[in-house]
């Protein structure tokens, strides 16, 4: 089959077999492959019932994949935001990945740099890169002033 005889249904399924995405996404591919609107969102409607498709499944595969890369909880929201899935569905899949976000901020600083920097130059550039991986400043602050502890 090519590409344009495949069905909405047909095309989901193969994205879907290499990876979770969101209804956002898969509505935007499926409409990018020319499948009108009706017939995506009645596939879409279909796929989440038969549990094919499901945003918690991916904000929380979503989450895991950022975490596993020392993204801070801005970033992560964020990503999650771009991708079509609503608020309190995205605070849920934080919440239920337990992090600690001080902690996370501490490894991946410390993993980084190799101190805190001797100078308020050094330290900028490490406040930047928290901030830049989605650290809020409590996060930063703690992690400027705990990263290189030595483990108890």
């Amino acid at each position: 089959m090519s590409g344009s005889e495949s069905t909405p249904r047909d095309d989901a399924i193969r994205l879907l077999a290499r990876r979770e995405y969101s209804r956002a996404e898969l509505a935007g591919r499926l409409a990018a492959r020319h499948h009108d609107a009706e017939s995506v969102q009645q596939t879409l409607d279909a796929l989440e019932a038969e549990g094919l498709q499901s945003d918690a499944r991916f904000a929380e595969s979503f989450v895991r994949s950022r975490l596993a890369r020392g993204q801070g909880p801005m970033k992560v929201r964020a990503g999650l935001n771009e991708r079509g899935i609503d608020r309190e569905l995205a605070r849920t899949a934080l919440d239920e990945a337990g992090t600690d976000w001080p902690a996370l901020a501490c490894e991946v600083l410390a993993k980084r740099f190799d101190g805190p920097g001797a100078t308020p130059r050094e330290r900028a550039r490490r406040e930047r890169f928290l901030a830049g991986r989605g650290f809020d400043f409590e996060q930063m602050k703690y992690a400027l002033a705990h990263a290189w502890d030595a483990p108890d």
